[in-house]
This record gives structure tokens, C-alpha cells and sequence, in this order.
């Protein structure tokens, strides 16, 4: 069994509150990342903080 940061199928119905675009998981720190964009959102405490404003650049 997979370990994830959060459900699966939740995941899939999220999107990126910048850009709309798909979000993955990112173990290390823990955030969703998204691949159009490229903003981390972080995962704290197993809840997604997805604000913008909380959100930061990742390496492209």
C-alpha cells in the first residue's frame, strides 16, 4: 500500500487555485504541487493549505 498525503481521490478532483491546473504530491516537505505553474501548496498536518498567498515557487 502506498502511503499519500492525501486521498487519492480527492486529489483528482482537485485543481491549482492560480492556474486551475493539476496537482501532484510532493513527500518531501509535504505539499501538492502543481504542474502547470509550479506553486507548492503546502501539507500540514495531512490538510492542503490552498491559498495562493501560502503557496511557494518550485524549482521548474
Amino acid at each position: 500500500m502506498t502511503d499519500h498525503l492525501i486521498d487519492p481521490q480527492l486529489l483528482a478532483i482537485m485543481q491549482c487555485p492560480s492556474c486551475a491546473g493539476t496537482l501532484t504530491e510532493q513527500p518531501t516537505p509535504p505539499a501538492l504541487v502543481c504542474q502547470g505553474c509550479g506553486l507548492q501548496y503546502p501539507v500540514r498536518e495531512g490538510i492542503p493549505v490552498m491559498l495562493i498567498d501560502e503557496a511557494s515557487r518550485g524549482a521548474q
